[in-house]
């Protein structure tokens, strides 16, 4: 009998762990999908605008390209909280910011070769699956990272907004290229682990949809961010 009991709890506990790695599983999936989403309608508005002329005046063309760059800051800090928006309404935020860069990104398109911008997001979409496999399945404690990570994000914030009244060394800013991109590849692994460890099945469809969003935002930036700046070093521009 109490053999029997054992084998039926360590069935249990098998059934339980299957169904968390299942969920775990789709939600993951659900985030990178969101993610996807959010890359291709930034790449196909940058081409879009980048085709048109009159686009290009109407967004980029005036004073209005500073509203139509700082934007995208705005919705995030503002615009963009799961404790209070429903899954659907963070979905319009997270098209919304995908859509305003991929406005700004229509500049890429006509400053950069084709064939560089090829270049760039492959070696970009290399690294974000190596560093999202790692901080997937690594055991070690990422926080400590990912918090120096978004201080030297923050310090890079301040040095970008002193270039805008300075002019920086062409050596100096491809340093600021290469901690760029260091610090959101540290963010990368970091945003996996946690987007990993923010899961819960018990939290139902709708909570956990808002956390897929709100990691999908986080790993979209990081992408987009790591792609623009390696284009940059890759192009020496």
């Amino acid at each position: 009998m109490e053999k029997d009991k054992m084998q039926t709890n360590r069935y249990s506990q098998s059934r339980t762990q299957t169904n968390i790695d299942v969920g775990l599983r789709d939600h993951m999936q659900s985030v990178y999908n969101r993610m996807g989403l959010g890359v291709m309608v930034t790449a196909l508005t940058a081409w879009v605008v980048s085709s048109s002329p009159d686009l290009m005046m109407l967004f980029l063309g005036g004073p209005q390209k500073w509203i139509v760059m700082l934007a995208p800051l705005a919705i995030v800090w503002f615009g963009f909280n799961p404790a209070r928006m429903n899954s659907k309404q963070l979905m319009m935020a997270f098209l919304g910011v995908s859509f305003l860069y991929g406005v700004s990104f229509s500049v890429i398109a006509l400053a950069f070769a084709g064939a560089d911008i090829a270049r760039a997001f492959f070696v970009t979409s290399i690294m974000f699956v190596g560093l999202s496999i790692f901080g997937y399945t690594t055991k070690k404690d990422l926080s400590a990272i990912g918090t120096f990570c978004f201080m030297a994000i923050i310090g890079v914030l301040v040095v970008s907004m002193i270039g805008l009244f300075v002019e920086y060394s062409s050596g100096f800013e491809m340093l600021l290229n290469i901690v760029v991109v260091l610090a959101f590849a540290g963010m990368t692994a970091w945003e996996t682990q946690a987007t990993k460890e923010q899961y819960n099945s018990a939290y139902g469809a709708e909570m956990n949809s808002r956390l897929a969003w709100s990691s999908a935002l986080s790993l979209y930036i990081s992408f987009v961010v790591m792609f623009s700046h390696i284009l940059s070093l890759m192009s020496d521009r």
